[in-house]
């Protein structure tokens, strides 16, 4: 028992962070599965809420509404990688959440104090609770949620090479298509001002952060740089506690 304890991986906090589009969560997925680590998309909690906010009948252009209203959906967050969960008041919300209006609404909802609050403390108890580690991907993690998190990665990549992930095309000669790439890269950088500007735990890289553009690189090769960077951190963990 003690040989096992000995030469099991260090438990680290992953956070990663970044614009829509980057890649966050189809690396932290992928990353959390290989090296057996917990997973928590921190973006599928606000749309959560703002699901329910929608489904309730809350203006969620009334931050004040949305403020009074926002402790009373429970939500549950799944932290398993190949089937990460999410339900609100026990209803599976995996797919509501993802529809075009929640996707319209979840800045407004997400820029809330007391959304922030709430899910920022639900974020840090997950985290905490992950005996064997975890990442956790959004876009205040390494800032605001997990600052004292053993690894900080910050993604980014250009509005275009962003916009044709989203859209699921890299290159298209097709008018509509060129449109709808312009739309999405559009879309994209109005979000990114929104979150960027809000006064409560914007989008921001955390000094201590490594950056990774993935522009130019492949899924794979994303996934690699992480798996690198983190078996660094368990190295030195396990380093110091071998002193």
């Amino acid at each position: 028992m003690e040989t096992a304890d000995r030469t099991a991986p260090a438990a680290v906090i992953v956070a990663i962070d970044g614009p829509a589009g980057t890649g966050k969560s189809s690396t932290s997925k992928a990353v959390a599965g290989k090296l057996g680590l917990g997973y928590l998309d921190t973006g599928a909690q606000y749309r959560a809420i703002t699901w329910w906010m929608l489904t309730n009948g809350i203006d969620v252009n009334d931050p004040v509404a949305v403020a009074d209203a926002s402790a009373k959906p429970v939500i549950v967050s799944g932290t398993d990688p190949a089937a990460p969960a999410i339900t609100v008041d026990g209803v599976d919300a995996s797919g509501p959440i993802r529809s075009a209006e929640v996707t319209a609404a979840v800045s407004a909802v997400s820029a809330v104090p007391e959304v922030r609050a709430l899910i920022t403390d639900l974020q840090r108890t997950i985290a905490a609770e992950a005996a064997h580690g975890i990442v956790v991907e959004g876009r205040d993690i390494g800032i605001t949620v997990l600052p004292d998190a053993d690894l900080k990665v910050f993604l980014t990549a250009s509005p275009e090479a962003r916009a044709a992930r989203r859209n699921g095309e890299l290159k298209s000669t097709d008018p509509q298509r060129a449109a709808d790439l312009a739309a999405t890269r559009e879309a994209l950088i109005k979000r990114d001002a929104a979150d960027s500007s809000r006064k409560t735990s914007p989008l921001a890289k955390a000094d201590d952060a490594v950056e990774v553009d993935t522009t130019d690189l492949t899924l794979d090769q994303v996934i690699e740089c992480v798996v690198t960077l983190i078996e660094g951190v368990r190295a030195e963990k396990a380093g110091r506690d071998i002193r």
